[in-house]
């Protein structure tokens, strides 16, 4: 099933002529998504005083962000990241910066903040989606490519616990609106020096009239109807519900047992065993075909929370969470690689764009159906019922693929 890998390792996917130059600059922009969820919450918090007003503000920007991702990556796959991005990015970046300047002192208006919110998330760019496109035209042998995801993951896992930090460092010195304007930086400097790299060049426009070879069948056929591009969005919403009922699982837990402040630790080793996982995932060259891959990695996720609604104490739980991580980067890894390789090259940033609004919408979903489900139900039976999405997802997709 899998075998020592003797292909170059993760040195030669950074090796890769102007991998290094145009990776870090995705990193540096997408930092700004690591920093952008605290720091709004915190600025609206603080404007408004009031913890519904910003609940709100944050919602209207997560759901237009999230649901909006496709669209804004088929703009990128019409138009080319040179042409698409560099607007994107601008108007996000103007928009993140209203909030900032409306908020730098109390009073400011719910109404407002939410209509620059909703504005602000229909234009986030898609920096994650653009950069995995580039990888397939940079290293386009397939093991190489599956590192340089791998790398790409872990490298994202590790900007999400890094962009918290930054901002709690800010407000330590400054009002919570210059975290904004910082992010609101980060993501067009990002942007724009990922557009700058010429191996941006070889993702341009796609022509209006063609035709997609192979897998992505024929023009016009909806990306969702795909077989292999609708298995990994369905599996990896299945993943995204785990996670996001797993972190108000987590909390949940630690107040039980009298350690609420413990939890932080417990959502760091999920990380940390994704972060470890998804390098050692990238370094094997595997012989299972991907599909039943992403199959495995999500059973294996779902049983692993099974294991955790039975924990018996705090270091119990933070081992399973730890074992639950290792599984968490492989399946993303595995599911853009799907994408990748179920439709045309001019389809390929929509496709990826696709896994990552499953995911976010899956996580969205799980905070908000467990959120309904704690306190009113024993915990074990709230992982059990978590679980119970992607283990249901991988029947499906299961099933469909046997008949």
């Amino acid at each position: 099933m899998l075998s020592p890998s003797r292909a170059p390792s993760y040195a030669t996917v950074l090796r890769t002529r102007h991998a290094s130059r145009t990776f870090g600059a995705a990193l540096l922009g997408r930092l700004s998504y690591g920093m952008v969820s605290l720091s709004l919450m915190l600025t609206v918090k603080g404007a408004t005083g009031s913890y519904s007003v910003a609940g709100a503000v944050m919602a209207l920007f997560g759901a237009t962000s999230v649901f909006l991702s496709p669209a804004r990556a088929a703009l990128i796959d019409r138009y080319g990241p040179r042409r698409a991005l560099p607007p994107m990015a601008t108007v996000y970046a103007l928009l993140l910066s209203a909030v900032a300047g409306a908020t730098w002192r109390p009073g400011a208006s719910g109404l407002h903040l939410g209509v620059l919110a909703v504005a602000a998330g229909a234009c986030t760019p898609p920096l994650g989606p653009v950069m995995r496109t580039v990888w397939s035209t940079l290293v386009p042998d397939r093991e190489l490519l599956q590192r340089a995801y791998s790398l790409d993951g872990v490298a994202e896992e590790l900007l999400f616990v890094t962009g918290p930090l930054l901002v709690g460092l800010l407000v330590k010195f400054a009002e919570p609106a210059t975290a904004v304007a910082a992010s609101a930086a980060l993501v067009l400097v990002g942007a724009m020096a990922l557009v700058s790299s010429p191996a941006v060049r070889g993702t341009g426009a796609r022509p209006p009239k063609e035709v997609q070879p192979g897998p992505s069948g024929p023009t016009g056929q909806r990306l969702l109807g795909v077989a292999g591009l609708r298995h990994a969005v369905v599996v990896t919403a299945g993943v995204g519900l785990c996670l996001g009922a797993l972190e108000l699982l987590v909390v949940a837990f630690t107040e039980l047992h009298h350690q609420g402040a413990a939890a932080a630790w417990v959502l760091a080793s999920l990380s940390a065993g994704s972060a470890v996982g998804g390098l050692a995932y990238g370094a094997v060259s595997w012989r299972m075909p991907s599909r039943l891959r992403l199959t495995a990695l999500a059973v294996a996720l779902g049983t692993t929370l099974l294991v955790a609604g039975v924990s018996p104490n705090l270091y119990v739980m933070v081992a399973v969470v730890a074992a639950a991580g290792l599984f968490v980067a492989p399946a993303l890894t595995t599911a853009y690689l799907i994408a990748d390789e179920s439709v045309g090259p001019g389809s390929r940033t929509q496709a990826g764009a696709w896994v990552n609004t499953a995911v976010n919408a899956g996580s969205s979903a799980g905070t908000a159906a467990v959120g309904l489900l704690v306190g009113r139900v024993p915990l074990a039976a709230c992982f059990a019922l978590a679980a119970a999405p992607v283990l249901l997802c991988v029947a499906f997709t299961w099933g469909r693929a046997r008949r």
